[in-house]
């Protein structure tokens, strides 16, 4: 393994440590999916920090918000990773306003809100709100029973786009309607991994062609990636500039790493879908900056939008899983 991926690997490790046993009642599922946001910002989690910002939270927020629900370990690591986490927050909070004019509220509407606060510290961030309500209006008029909460995260990231609307829209559909047959994956889990592919320039068919062998390339491995909303984390590795070859064996080997460590495999660790969405993730997380190479602006916010992209893929992914879980219990 590459140096610099082994030393992000054990940052992880170390990262996801800290977080679950800070919160013991949180998802096992949402925990590796969290540190990972502070590994790529090459944090090192520290339980006080943690505690405090989960205190920001509930001071600010009432017991049925949305921001207490299933996205608030991914609220209290964002808080943390920055320099001033009730700064932050209140600016999260004004941003969720906005977003409420247009959107629904939801937990993955407060996703969206930490995202822009990231991407946009300060400033009005109306126009791009608009923008991604009209991006979300024509997914819902091409797929109007699939698209839903979830899909609000990537209409706004699309927001930020160079890409027209008619383009984004153009490239989603080309992707769905070949990877749906291709992968053979769930729709729904299909869309979201159109859109990641969607929001950065490329060749539409390369792009999903470098999917493609990765996802084959890992069965032939004998690692089986899930067909379901997972599936959309590999999206980010299809917009990056490296060899699928490469991309593939990286994820292999990190597969390898997790599954020695406590937590991953045996009876009570995370399965095995969970655990190779995990080291696809922690790849394009610690090679972002590859698509960033070119000393462009455009190329810079490609680098940005595919780690958050992975990010924010694995977090849906979860989030769904757990709505869906939750729902079937009911």
């Amino acid at each position: 393994m590459r140096e610099s991926l082994q030393n992000y690997c054990d940052l992880f490790i170390a990262n996801r440590d800290v977080v679950r046993d800070t919160f013991s009642m949180a998802s096992n599922y949402l925990v590796p999916v969290s540190a990972n946001m502070l590994t790529g910002k090459g944090i090192t989690a520290d339980a006080e920090r943690l505690k405090a910002c989960r205190k920001i939270i509930k001071e600010n927020t009432g017991v049925f918000s949305s921001f207490r629900g299933n996205a608030e370990l991914a609220m209290i690591i964002e808080l943390a990773a920055s320099e001033d986490p009730a700064q932050k927050f209140g600016r999260i909070l004004k941003i969720y306003d906005t977003l409420k004019r247009d959107f629904y509220g939801s937990e993955y509407l407060t996703i969206v809100a930490s995202v822009m606060a990231d991407m946009m510290p300060t400033g009005d961030v109306t126009c791009y709100v608009t923008r991604g309500r009209n991006l979300y209006n024509r997914m819902k008029k091409e797929h109007p029973f699939l698209t839903s909460a979830e899909d609000s995260i990537f209409a706004v990231l699309m927001a930020f786009s160079e890409k027209n609307d008619d383009m984004l829209i153009d490239e989603m559909e080309k992707c769905y309607n070949r990877l749906r047959k291709s992968l053979g994956s769930e729709k729904n889990a299909t869309q979201s991994l159109s859109h990641v592919l969607a929001l950065v320039e490329g060749d539409w068919n390369a792009k999903c062609a470098k999917v493609e062998n990765i996802f084959f390339g890992l069965q032939n491995a004998g690692r089986k990636y899930s067909r379901y909303y997972e599936v959309a984390v590999l999206g980010s590795a299809g917009i990056m500039e490296e060899e699928w070859t490469l991309l593939k064996d990286e994820i292999l080997e990190v597969d390898a790493f997790l599954e020695a460590q406590k937590g991953y495999g045996g009876l009570l660790g995370l399965d095995k879908k969970t655990r190779l969405m995990n080291a696809a993730m922690i790849v394009v997380s610690e090679r972002s900056d590859s698509v960033s190479r070119q000393n462009s602006s455009a190329a810079v916010l490609a680098g940005t939008l595919s780690m958050i992209a992975a990010q924010q893929a694995a977090l849906v992914a979860i989030i769904a899983a757990s709505s869906a879980s939750a729902a079937a219990s009911n």
